[in-house]
């Protein structure tokens, strides 16, 4: 990718494109994090695993110290021993082996949750080319990889022989004790520095995450063009979905007018605006509004409503109040029941439904 075309990537990546990219399992992950956990591993192990398994380890090979005389040596004798050394030595390591498991999927889970993708695993000859290899050894990113190892190491080394040459006086009187305290001198001795190395990994580890975390992000920004393709595809053409608004009101004025030759009384202003009114006694609580509109609209509805031979009623006041407060097929509310009465009232006396 150019430069060119980076520095137009000036957006944001959208939830639409984070998404994508999870699916085809590209997400921020930090091999430190990856590294920080089996280290981890290591040092529960040397604190809580690995004394009983010597223990189990060494009661194995005493059993050959103490009855070697009596192991048969022929080949199949042979084989069947060992096969049950194996077994028994695969036991006692693998709670060692489960707890690396877990670890590994914990540390994989715990930065990016589960993902399911077979897209990284799909062999790709351009990781074959040796040309692109070198480039990427290269690359910023190589480079920023090689000063992360380096760092890692000074650090580890600095905090190494911090707590190294405190201990050298503990190493020189090993010779002087029994060999179950040198044991467990330097069992603690080796918890220790396995502990401060595990500090300074767990530091650079959350660094390590933040940059990848930003890096990431960097690389899945988008252009504006990107933003505005993928805003199409999402939500539409803005030139298609006006098209279908229109349409649709289209189709909607088509049905009010329609139901105009049904009104009983038309409320005009009387040009700009005109309010059609539906009422019939028997069955409707209260006047009912079928069509409205302004300006050119409410022109149609006139004409319709005289071709209709509908009783055009004008009110101002009460054609603007009608038109701004109440939607279509909605019923007069009550601030309006008195003034639309005495409009229907006026129209069933002209049609000889009620008594002058």
């Amino acid at each position: 990718m150019s430069e060119e075309d980076d520095s137009q990537k000036t957006e944001e990546p959208t939830g639409r494109k984070l998404s994508k990219a999870r699916d085809e399992g590209q997400v921020a992950q930090s091999q430190e994090i990856k590294s920080l956990m089996v280290l981890v591993g290591g040092v529960a192990m040397l604190m809580f695993l690995a004394p009983p398994m010597a223990r189990d380890i060494t009661l194995i090979g005493q059993r050959f110290v103490t009855s070697s005389y009596s192991i048969p040596m022929d080949f199949e004798h042979l084989r069947l021993v060992f096969s049950n050394v194996a077994v028994e030595v695969g036991v006692i390591l693998a709670p060692a082996f489960g707890m690396f498991v877990v670890l590994a999927v914990v540390a994989n889970v715990g930065q990016f949750g589960l993902i399911w993708s077979t897209k990284k695993i799909q062999p790709k000859p351009s990781k074959l080319n040796p040309l692109s290899g070198f480039k990427r050894l290269f690359s910023s990113q190589g480079l920023m990889e090689f000063a992360k190892g380096i760092l890692k190491l000074t650090l580890v080394a600095v905090v190494s022989f911090g707590l190294a040459i405190p201990m050298l006086h503990d190493l020189e009187m090993l010779p002087a004790v029994t060999t179950a305290a040198a044991l467990q001198r330097i069992h603690e001795i080796a918890i220790l520095m396995a502990l401060a190395t595990i500090g300074v990994m767990g530091f650079i580890a959350a660094l390590d995450y933040i940059y990848q975390r930003a890096t990431f992000m960097k690389q899945m920004r988008m252009s504006k063009t990107e933003v505005k393709d993928e805003h199409k595809q999402t939500d539409g053409d803005p030139q298609i979905k006006a098209r279908i608004r229109q349409i649709r009101m289209e189709r909607a004025r088509k049905r009010m007018m329609a139901a105009v030759p049904n009104a009983d009384v038309v409320i005009t202003n009387p040009t700009h605006f005109a309010v059609a009114l539906e009422y019939k006694m028997e069955t409707m609580p209260a006047p009912k509004v079928i069509a409205k509109g302004q300006d050119l609209v409410a022109l149609k509805i006139r004409e319709i409503a005289e071709a209709n031979e509908i009783t055009i009623v004008e009110n101002p006041p009460l054609a603007r109040a009608l038109f701004s407060s109440v939607e279509l097929d909605e019923e007069i509310p009550a601030e309006h029941f008195k003034a639309v009465a005495e409009v229907i009232g006026h129209v069933m006396r002209l049609k000889g439904k009620l008594p002058h």
